[in-house]
């Protein structure tokens, strides 16, 4: 059984919605498709949540109407037989109901994951439907009834794998299923999610579970490109990645890949295969544990770094300097990307600000500490990238006019990191694709 993961803008449209019925149906293969909400309703339903939980009563009101009304249109697009059409009526108006419900009570911080959730039950309900409309056997699994967190709020595997294999097992034989992306139950039995981006992620840890054929990431563009195709001219498809790779392009600003989604899949070594929606001839990007011999295969970059230096001349030769520094970071709970030290002093980057002010708070009693905002992690990557003197020194002589902040080497042999102003973004992007992959030379 192959897992198939559409996206909010996969699903956006009805017509795209048609789409993805017909690429999901044009083989009797047995499939496990996840959805994403439809594009632009979750971030609606955020909207929604804040604005409940500031009282602002019209507010919601308002985007509930609105988001309704687009519902309403969506279904007349959707379907075309009445019967079809009364029964996505119907789904619409139950999920509203939720919602106006929750509006007319005392707000509770509970609220939000059950408002976020909507979108990916409308989604799934209402293409269901439209399947089923169609002559298409189908089952709809809830995720819910599978999804389980524990309270790290990390999956647990052995819960999903038991539960989904008893669904599954208990099915008269479809072969074709759908279930909702991003949702979850935590280890209290309420309503969660996996995050922003968790779609992709419930796609690997569904292979992981049921070791899937593969897993397939289908979005809006073919494959993981060798650079920023928003930002760059000539950019293209890199065919295949190791999964080391492409966790490492994912995690430092890839957008097609939500970071989280490589582990499942590596740890039980399921292929997964990045394809495009709207162009589901090309071949996209494979990734597994073998990579091609290609020693550059991207580069990708990550914003909103903050850069953070302590200086101490108490750090030379000081034993378990560097612990009491990790342990701040620790404290509250915050990731460190990149770290770079000295005899006396240590600069690291992080990219989540939330607890920012207590950090430096506790910092300064180790040192003087220097703060740079606005930094980008340009991330280049590749086999045995850190390892080959060639690549090093194109890409560094790419870029020898702009000032870097810090470099990472020999923390892991297929990345090369730096970090620069993010004003020096794109022109570095534009030169390394010059420098590493000679694009000028693609047509």
């Amino acid at each position: 059984m192959k897992v198939l993961k559409f996206g909010g803008t996969s699903v956006g449209k009805p017509q795209r919605m048609h789409h993805v019925a017909s690429l999901i149906t044009s083989d009797d293969s047995p499939k496990l498709v996840v959805l994403s909400a439809i594009s632009g309703t979750t971030n609606t339903l955020v909207n929604i949540d804040q604005a409940l939980a500031e009282g602002k009563a019209e507010i919601a009101q308002q985007l509930i109407d609105d988001l309704y009304q687009h519902y309403q249109q969506f279904l007349q697009e959707l379907y075309q037989e009445p019967d079809a059409l009364q029964k996505g009526k119907s789904v619409v108006d139950d999920h509203f109901g939720l919602l106006k419900r929750l509006q007319g009570q005392d707000y509770q911080p509970e609220f939000e994951k059950e408002i976020l959730a909507q979108g990916e039950l409308l989604s799934t309900k209402l293409f269901t439907i439209y399947l089923k409309a169609k002559g298409v056997a189908v089952s709809l699994l809830p995720a819910l009834d599978f999804m389980a967190i524990d309270a790290n709020h990390e999956p647990v595997i052995e819960v999903i794998e038991k539960k989904l294999k008893a669904l599954l097992s208990a099915d008269e034989g479809s072969g074709l299923f759908i279930t909702q992306g991003y949702i979850c139950r935590n280890h209290e039995g309420n309503i969660d999610n996996l995050k922003r981006g968790g779609s992709d992620y419930s796609a690997s840890l569904i292979g992981a579970a049921i070791k899937a054929e593969e897993v397939q990431i289908w979005t809006d563009i073919d494959g993981m490109h060798n650079n920023d195709p928003r930002i760059v001219e000539k950019t293209f498809p890199v065919s295949r990645l190791s999964f080391d790779e492409a966790a490492e392009l994912s995690y430092f600003g890839a957008k097609i890949l939500h970071p989280a989604s490589i582990w499942p899949a590596q740890k039980f070594n399921i292929p997964v295969r990045l394809l495009n929606t709207m162009q589901p001839e090309a071949a996209g990007t494979f990734i597994s544990q073998d990579t091609s011999e290609d020693e550059i295969k991207a580069i990708a970059a990550k914003d909103g770094i903050v850069a953070i230096k302590i200086k101490s001349s108490r750090m030379l030769l000081a034993y378990g300097f560097l612990r009491k520094v990790f342990e701040v970071f620790e404290k509250y709970c915050t990731p460190i990307d990149m770290i770079t030290t000295s005899e006396v002093a240590v600069s690291l980057t992080i990219d989540d600000t939330t607890n920012l002010q207590p950090i430096l708070d506790e910092l300064q009693g180790f040192g003087k500490v220097e703060v740079d905002r606005d930094q980008t992690i340009i991330c280049i990557v590749g086999a045995q990238v850190a390892g080959n003197r060639g690549i090093v020194r194109k890409a560094f002589d790419s870029i020898d006019k702009v000032p870097i902040r810090m470099i990472s080497f020999g923390g892991s042999k297929n990345n090369i990191s730096i970090l620069i102003d993010t004003k020096f973004k794109k022109p570095v992007l534009d030169r390394l694709n010059i420098g590493l992959f000679s694009i000028d030379l693609i047509e």
